[in-house]
């Protein structure tokens, strides 16, 4: 019996919306289902008092591919913000990335080789580093780490830093230049529309239901497709038949400001574990913005539970094993799904990382998969 639908996508993501609008290029037969009131995702973003507010922190794109930035600039124009976000703590502020400004601040050094000696005398000997405190105080020295990393850190994951992997923190930028952009990448930017009518732009022509809940009639809406690509989490699809992965949860408070401009600078990291938010964020210099007024979002991190929205996954061991169980349990069982984006693959992307990853899935889909 033909299908209604070649291709049915759970989630109106950026990773759904770029497999959505390839979909409707190809002449497929396409159906997005969202289960919130809007698309988007968590890059959604919505005009506030003539402010693009970022309702769900904030979203800078970057990217070092030449495809990518190709492919995101086919439905806008980018503006040409660059991310330099301070940190807070004790009163004092701090440039980030950990850069030569951010030496002099910590430690007065005016030198690539006076800062650097001072973090050697610094660092702590610890050749197999046990957990994300071990890791940080062998790069960075103690004095940088109880500043800048460790009440943020503990913050953002609910944990003490000696109880997280070292693994989260094998990336830290060390610069020994006086450069405040915390990309590297060529090209970089903020979509002068917002990200909503952004990703709206990949769903034209595409038939999208919104407040329609996928999980609550799977078997209705997979007997209506050739293919389903489900963009929700892999533990929820099963019902947890295997027991929950973990995330972190996030929420957020916005202050109305009336005055122009409250911080100077479109992000501060809260580093101080005094205070209870990582992140203050004001929305209007990501557009250079001139209205009278400002808002302000403080960003809270949360425990997760089934009845928060997941954010972040937790990809300590023990997760990532679960995750590679319902991995294969998706193999054996569900040989017409694909899981893909950040929740179907258990895994944190960047807005580039998840386009990639998207353009790369629809060779696959395309070749594999023939519309009815």
């Amino acid at each position: 019996m033909e299908k209604e639908y070649d291709l049915i996508i759970v989630g109106s993501g950026l990773y759904g919306c770029v497999t959505a609008y390839l979909a409707h290029q190809a002449g497929w037969r396409c159906l997005v289902i969202e289960k919130r009131a809007f698309t988007g995702g968590n890059i959604r973003d919505e005009i506030r008092e003539g402010i693009n507010v970022h309702s769900y922190g904030p979203h800078v794109f970057h990217t070092r591919h030449q495809e990518v930035w190709d492919f995101a600039s086919r439905f806008t124009p980018f503006n040409h913000f660059r991310y330099c976000p301070l940190a807070r703590y004790g009163g004092k502020m701090y440039n980030l990335p950990f850069n030569m400004h951010t030496f002099y601040q910590l430690y007065g050094t005016q030198t690539p080789e006076e800062a650097a000696l001072r973090l050697r005398q610094e660092q702590g000997l610890y050749p197999h580093p046990r957990n994300l405190e071990e890791k940080a105080v062998s790069m960075v020295g103690r004095t940088m780490y109880e500043t800048l990393i460790k009440g943020y850190t503990e913050k953002q994951w609910g944990r003490k830093a000696t109880e997280l992997p070292p693994f989260i923190i094998e990336r830290l930028p060390l610069r020994f230049t006086f450069d405040n952009n915390y990309f590297n990448d060529p090209y970089q930017g903020v979509p002068m529309a917002g990200y909503s009518p952004w990703v709206d732009k990949m769903l034209e022509g595409t038939e999208v239901r919104l407040n329609t809940d996928f999980l609550a009639d799977k078997d209705y809406w997979m007997k209506k497709a050739g293919h389903v690509l489900y963009t929700g989490a892999i533990d929820a699809f099963f019902d947890y038949r295997l027991g929950a992965l973990e995330y972190r949860s996030l929420t957020f408070e916005h202050v109305l400001f009336e005055q122009p401009n409250v911080q100077g600078i479109a992000v501060i990291n809260e580093t101080d574990s005094r205070i209870p938010y990582t992140r203050s964020i004001e929305h209007k210099h990501f557009a250079f913005g001139t209205q009278p007024v400002s808002i302000v979002t403080h960003e809270f991190p949360q425990t997760w539970d089934k009845d928060r929205e997941p954010f972040y996954p937790v990809n300590d061991e023990k997760n990532n094993t679960l995750y590679r169980q319902y991995h294969a349990l998706a193999q054996r069982e569900c040989p017409h799904i694909t899981f893909g984006g950040r929740l179907g693959l258990y895994r944190y992307f960047n807005m580039d990382e998840t386009i990639k990853n998207a353009l790369e899935q629809w060779e696959v889909l395309k070749t594999k998969l023939l519309p009815a």
